[in-house]
């Protein structure tokens, strides 16, 4: 089903005003939303196309973007010289990969695939890509894409002789997980290149509400490129919407896609974690292995910016956390707090890399107990404060490279505010509510290019 391309209101909260979460509650406003409004299904202007239906029934199967297009027999993609984003994830529900399925199929033009970060075929640790090579399944050539600016990447683009650029990822809903910044450098790209953009949509796992502190011009990076929420409660598919009408043009000198296109997912209601959607869950990054994983990851993920083990080295990455100081008054003080969604468990672990790396760490297994109601941003606050206010030992992790802006966790959070306000003895109380107005700001500016119905929790 078609629908025409995003609307732009001019009462829209620009980029900067996003970034400084200066918008507000009065952004909101200006907007003519509420936070607690129901999900615009407005229609989408005439530089964006969506095909499928949005089918919400929870009764009826959801099917990903990706198997739309090939039931299609790849339409979307007929007279196109195609390059792909993709990873391990894009696969059909039979399993296969879309580049292997569209090559075999030879009915699409498929000039590249831009590998991100830990590659194409997933053979890449975090923070480590595949080189540039040729595919020998395939003997397409596969372009390293990883850390890729524009213009690295509209080099690419032109090299490879694309004119519609693929992206199909499953993504897991948080700011600091780098595949939608590989899409945005990619819009930015296609703007320069005049290359249009097609989606395959897949289901955002935690679901479709936003949680969280908004990122600020001063600490965006790789980790958080632009002025969205820690949990942006999207699909990439409307997150690519998004971007495209309310901050590609502050980018780009006022320019947009060219062409937009989502091809939707069948059957997919916000509030469906991944859990419920009886999709096969295929590991988006080396430590991202069940949905559990990702429903906690926009939260536990923050302990990447403390001296924490955050599980990396063990079977259950962010779900595990500990280092060698700490000993059961964590879990004793944790299981005394209201953790929306889980249950904290006494736990001992040693990594085999990363931090700790073959020492014993003390610490804590978060379990899911609802996944409908977690707040994994407010499980990872209260399990930040908690450790700060009982250990001595812990501290933010620094980093030497950067000297202007040494705390990690900055650049994960968005700003200074959440470590300085931990730091100095805040509750979690305080630092979640210190984000209320910058959250239901955001809220309301993503609403006019959200897809898919049902409550978002």
């Amino acid at each position: 089903m078609s629908t025409p391309s995003s609307p732009t209101s001019p009462a829209s909260p620009n980029r900067r005003q996003l970034l400084t979460g200066g918008a507000g509650l009065a952004g909101a406003a200006a907007l003519g939303l509420t936070a607690g409004a129901a999900p615009a299904h407005a229609a989408a202007g005439a530089s964006a196309t969506a095909y499928g239906m949005n089918a919400n029934d929870p009764a009826r199967p959801v099917t990903p973007g990706a198997d739309v297009a090939a039931a299609a027999k790849w339409s979307v993609l007929a007279g196109r010289k195609v390059g792909i984003i993709t990873n391990p994830t894009g696969i059909l529900t039979n399993l296969r990969s879309i580049v292997d399925e569209m090559h075999d199929a030879g009915t699409v033009d498929i000039k590249g695939v831009f590998g991100p970060e830990h590659g194409f075929r997933g053979t890449a640790q975090a923070g480590e890509a595949e080189p540039t090579s040729i595919d020998p399944r395939t003997g397409i050539t596969v372009y390293d894409a990883y850390g890729a600016n524009t213009a690295k990447f509209a080099s690419m683009i032109r090299e490879s002789g694309t004119d519609t650029v693929v992206f199909d990822i499953q993504d897991v809903g948080a700011r600091f997980y780098t595949y939608i910044w590989t899409m945005y450098t990619a819009m930015k790209a296609c703007v320069e290149t005049g290359a249009s953009l097609v989606v395959l949509d897949r289901p955002n796992p935690i679901g479709g509400r936003a949680w969280g502190p908004m990122m600020t011009e001063a600490y965006t990076s790789g980790v958080g490129a632009e002025a969205i929420v820690q949990a942006h409660g999207m699909t990439v598919g409307e997150l690519a919407r998004f971007l495209d009408a309310e901050i590609l043009p502050s980018d780009t000198g006022g320019g947009r896609l060219s062409e937009i296109t989502v091809v939707e997912v069948k059957g997919w209601r916000r509030d469906v974690t991944y859990a419920g959607t009886g999709l096969p869950w295929v590991m988006p990054s080396p430590n991202m292995p069940t949905p559990d994983t990702a429903l906690v990851y926009a939260g536990t993920g923050m302990f990447e910016g403390t001296n924490l083990s955050e599980g990396r080295g063990t079977t259950r990455p962010f779900e595990l956390v500990g280092a060698p100081y700490i000993d059961h008054k964590w879990a004793d003080r944790l299981r005394g707090r209201d953790l929306p969604g889980v249950g904290i468990r006494e736990a001992y672990f040693t990594p085999t890399f990363s931090k700790h790396v073959g020492k014993v760490c003390g610490g804590v297994q978060v379990h899911i107990e609802d996944r409908s109601a977690i707040d994994p941003i407010r499980v990872g606050v209260e399990m930040l404060v908690a450790v700060k206010g009982l250990f001595s030992d812990f501290a933010w992790r620094r980093d030497s490279w950067d000297t202007q802006r040494p705390y990690w966790i900055d650049k994960l959070t968005g700003s200074t505010r959440l470590r300085e306000q931990i730091t100095d003895g805040a509750d979690a109380d305080t630092v979640v509510g210190a984000w209320r107005d910058e959250l239901a700001a955001f809220d309301a500016a993503r609403r006019p290019y959200l897809i898919y119905g049902g409550p978002a929790r």
